[in-house]
């Protein structure tokens, strides 16, 4: 079990440099448009199904919380999907394919960004909320594994973690968001 536990973390490190080497320039677009949103007056929408809304609702949780700066006020930020009453209607009423874009459509504004967040670049609910952010003329992102995919194709920018193991992807995924999160405290807190 050793040998294999130790091949994991090996793994998760091999990718996270592999992000390093190819993704700080995406990254650094990813947090300007974030802090462009907040300076509009724009809310962070986040979205993804499974581990991907898991990190969607985290993201949400540290800007309107905190993430290390407790001496500052919260951030205008969101997970889709996450308030079960809409989530279940509009998944029973349409379609689950409609839960996010349902769901900002009534509460997006051209000011605000969405993240949408797919370690397979196609989750059809994730690719309809990412056009319906477009029709509002939000700002997009996109947090996918290499091989991008529709939800990468309809982002303005997208990090395509070099990997196409899940597991490793969500990994760093969670980096990536964590390093948006610190940039905001940071830059914010200049200003």
């Amino acid at each position: 079990m050793t040998g294999q536990i130790e091949s994991w973390i090996e793994e998760s490190i091999a990718t996270k440099r592999r992000l390093l080497e190819r993704c700080v320039p995406e990254i650094e677009a990813l947090c300007e448009l974030a802090l462009r949103s907040l300076d509009a007056g724009g809310k962070l929408m986040f979205c993804g199904n499974g581990g991907s809304s898991c990190d969607a609702a985290h993201a949400a949780g540290e800007l309107v919380g905190w993430f290390e700066n407790r001496d500052r006020d919260g951030f205008a930020a969101i997970a889709l999907g996450h308030e079960v009453p809409a989530l279940t209607a509009i998944g029973n009423d349409a379609s689950f394919d409609q839960i996010f874009a349902r769901q900002l459509r009534a509460i997006g504004k051209p000011e605000d960004l969405l993240v949408g967040i797919s370690t397979s670049g196609g989750s059809k609910n994730v690719v309809a909320a990412m056009r319906a952010a477009k029709e509002l003329g939000c700002s997009t992102a996109a947090l996918v594994s290499e091989r991008g995919g529709p939800v990468a194709d309809l982002a303005d920018v997208a990090v395509r973690v070099p990997s196409t193991e899940t597991p490793r992807i969500q990994e760093s995924h969670l980096l990536v968001l964590h390093a948006m999160c610190a940039s905001i405290e940071q830059k914010r807190a200049s200003r």
